[in-house]
């Protein structure tokens, strides 16, 4: 399992969101690059970058700090999400050095746009899938749709992306605890790779996690918890090596 330091971009500073709300924003670091490398120096072995202005205005507002830091460490996975909304700025991305990109809202509601991404850029698709009760919710999570995750997540499967980013809404930003159940039962529903987000907060939510990676959790997306020390980032990762 990869512990993937997440960079959320706002008017190019690094941020965190409670909520998914942009009136709640705690800025970290004016220097996103900065910031990368600081995960990099502890041992990151893959970037978890949103933009955040992106994802509401729907097209890319931080591009320039996302290719400041492709072009900083451009053996790193990166994965991008918020704002891709067409062929064009996917294409834009991926030249940009991007590995993953990753859709959100779109793939919600237009679903053949993620089968057509995955024909032109076969395993560099991620559905970021975010969730409430088991119900998705899209458009930075102001809508609440009656779509289940796990049946979503089996559809997206088919086309072929490479991993589902599943988001536990109630706890993102909350510090409250990563959902272990609810990732773990989407995750032995499907043949995909999973990728936990929302809700991490101590060395406790990582070995949880691990216990059931086995099930098809590759990865842990953690925010606030690095950013504010509730958990100790090199040695997650740490473990995780050790555990595999």
């Amino acid at each position: 399992m990869v512990i993937i330091p997440a960079i959320d971009l706002k008017d190019g500073q690094c941020v965190r969101l409670r909520q998914g709300l942009m009136d709640d924003t705690t800025v970290f670091s004016d220097n996103p690059v900065k910031m990368a490398a600081q995960w990099v120096d502890q041992g990151a072995k893959r970037l978890h970058l949103v933009d955040l202005n992106g994802a509401f205005e729907g097209k890319p507002i931080n591009a320039a700090s996302v290719t400041e830091i492709t072009k900083e460490f451009p053996n790193l996975p990166v994965q991008i999400g918020g704002g891709i909304r067409n062929m064009q700025i996917a294409n834009t991305y991926i030249e940009a050095g991007i590995s993953y990109l990753i859709i959100g809202t779109m793939a919600v509601t237009h679903p053949e746009f993620v089968s057509e991404l995955c024909r032109e850029f076969p395993g560099k698709v991620i559905v970021g899938l975010d969730a409430n009760n088991g119900l998705v919710a899209t458009e930075g999570w102001a809508k609440q749709t009656d779509l289940h995750v796990v049946e979503l997540s089996k559809k997206f499967e088919q086309d072929g992306v490479s991993s589902i980013v599943y988001t536990d809404i109630a706890r993102d930003g909350m510090m409250q605890g990563v959902n272990v159940e609810a990732t773990a039962d989407l995750a032995k529903q499907t043949s995909i790779d999973i990728i936990a987000s929302g809700g991490i907060t101590n060395m406790d939510d990582i070995t949880n996690l691990l216990a059931q990676s086995h099930h098809g959790i590759g990865g842990a997306i953690t925010g606030r918890a690095i950013y504010e020390g509730t958990l100790d980032f090199a040695k997650a990762q740490r473990l995780c090596d050790q555990q595999s």
